[in-house]
């Protein structure tokens, strides 16, 4: 049975329920057969004291999608996914509006993978290029 991708987004954002997810209020928001697109708004929540987006919050959007991303992609039905590093190269700042992360694979190994996401904003601007390696572990029987 096919699964929509409208399902694949509601299971995502549902699983964000009491999270770090739900607390900068990051949202999956499409879908497609190599990517996954997160957006998180740009407010008061996620500033650093001086008024701009904090690089921190940037780093959890982009790390949120990769990490769904890995989970939708990959068989999981036997395994678990977590990260192993994350790295971000900060452009422009943001203010206002919402920021988007598209991941998608550089490599989708077995047990290892490596995204590439691309933080756009509103006008989709580069605003941060990540790289997230996650790994999949066998969950414990």
């Amino acid at each position: 049975m096919q699964i929509s991708k409208q399902d694949v987004l509601n299971k995502a954002n549902a699983a964000s329920k009491n999270t770090l997810m739900e607390t900068l209020n990051i949202e999956m928001v499409d879908y497609g057969d190599d990517f996954l697109v997160a957006r998180m708004p740009v407010n008061s929540k996620v500033y650093q004291p001086d008024g701009v987006l904090h690089g921190g919050a940037t780093a959890a959007l982009a790390e949120s999608v990769g990490s769904f991303a890995s989970h939708i992609f990959m068989d999981t039905q036997d395994k678990f996914v977590r990260g192993l590093e994350i790295t971000a190269n900060h452009l422009k700042s943001v203010t206002q509006g919402y920021i988007y992360a598209k991941a998608t694979f550089l490599h989708k190994g077995r047990t290892t993978q490596l995204l590439d996401i691309r933080v756009t904003d509103d006008d989709d601007n580069l605003v941060s290029i990540c790289r997230l390696s996650t790994i999949s572990l066998p969950k414990k029987k």
